[in-house]
């Protein structure tokens, strides 16, 4: 018999090979196996209402939670995507033939500035209109045609996209049907007191429902409210900038700004006071409110965590891992804090000092 030390470590190790096996056999679908298991955490209360309907007949309420969510959340995103493609290659197309020249809308947004603003510009050498009209120039190109190009990676990578969006909807109605019981098993096999298992677990599920239901709502919200906005004022590619206001919005407080403020200054310094005077006070007063009623009531209410620690685990989590990160970072931010949490309760530092 070989003694149990040695049965032990090696029964770890041949775990954390298998673990590990697994994991890189798993890796090139990541990101739909990661969309898959969100939904399936989004949708699993629906899913919960629909089978104590039809207790006898699983794999129906796990179907109709599916069709719901292909309805609800993956058909609108698609045609949006299609809209931002389509005004993305007519901005690029625009760029490269020169009808859309950013450096000329800055010589006029220069010429409208007063002395002593020109003044100030030329002590940071920012007034140079060589160089500012190729780098505007250059920089608009490069946006367009990384807009564009992605675009065509998704049409050229078509196969991909398919094989990932089907593995994504395969694994989504399996979780909806099995999901309980499959959360159970890895919960029992979890070396950790139940106590501690069910804190980590509901805050796992908490973050994740708060983070995407949250963020989305601002990101749609913000991204509609400016889209209409640069609609009625007749600014080019509506779509294109209302989704890149929705996807900046996913950085707190400052998000949506960085694309209307632009435009505003642009407008100000133009002569078109009327357009910058509206468009200001519909991205401060309607834009920026929904981002500071909505974001901590959707968001920070939910997960219990500071504003800081939201924004810096968002920025981080994108910076690592792409558009997923803004539901990675704050997740695992969430996990660091409850797994400390464990060992130092906000109960004890008060009673301590009592």
């Amino acid at each position: 018999m070989h003694p149990p030390l040695l049965q032990n470590r090696t029964l770890l190790l041949l775990l954390t090979i298998v673990t590990l096996a697994f994991g890189t056999i798993l890796w090139p679908l990541n990101g739909a196996i990661f969309w898959g298991v969100v939904l399936a955490i989004l949708f699993s209360p629906l899913h919960r209402r629909l089978q104590r309907r039809m207790p006898r007949r699983r794999n129906l309420a796990a179907f109709v939670t599916l069709c719901i969510c292909l309805v609800i959340v993956i058909l609108p995103m698609a045609l949006i995507g299609l809209s931002l493609v389509q005004e993305a290659s007519v901005a690029y197309e625009r760029v490269r033939s020169g009808q859309l020249n950013y450096g000329a809308y800055l010589q006029q947004m220069l010429a409208a500035l007063p002395a002593w603003v020109l003044e100030l510009l030329d002590r940071f050498h920012l007034t140079s209109m060589a160089e500012l009209q190729a780098r505007l120039t250059a920089f608009g190109a490069q946006a367009s045609q990384f807009l564009a190009t992605k675009a065509l990676d998704l049409g050229q990578n078509t196969l991909q996209f398919v094989v990932s969006f089907g593995v994504m909807l395969y694994l989504l109605f399996f979780l909806l049907r099995d999901g309980r019981a499959l959360a159970a098993r890895i919960r029992e096999a979890i070396p950790l007191d139940a106590e501690h298992k069910d804190q980590l677990a509901q805050k796992f599920t908490t973050v994740i429902r708060a983070t995407v239901k949250g963020n989305i709502v601002v990101a749609a919200s913000q991204g509609a409210l400016g889209g209409l906005i640069f609609w009625l004022l007749d600014i080019q590619g509506p779509v294109m900038w209302g989704v890149l206001m929705a996807f900046l919005s996913l950085l707190p407080a400052v998000g949506a700004s960085l694309i209307w403020g632009p435009v505003a200054i642009y407008f100000l310094a133009t002569g078109a006071t009327g357009q910058a005077a509206i468009l200001t006070a519909y991205g401060i007063g309607v834009i920026g409110l929904v981002d500071n009623l909505l974001r901590p009531l959707l968001v920070g209410k939910d997960t219990k965590m500071p504003d800081y620690v939201v924004l810096i685990s968002t920025l981080g989590g994108m910076a690592l891992f792409g558009l997923t990160g803004f539901v990675i970072g704050p997740v695992i931010a969430a996990l660091f804090m409850a797994t400390w949490g464990l060992f130092a309760p906000a109960g004890d530092s008060h009673s301590s000092q009592k």
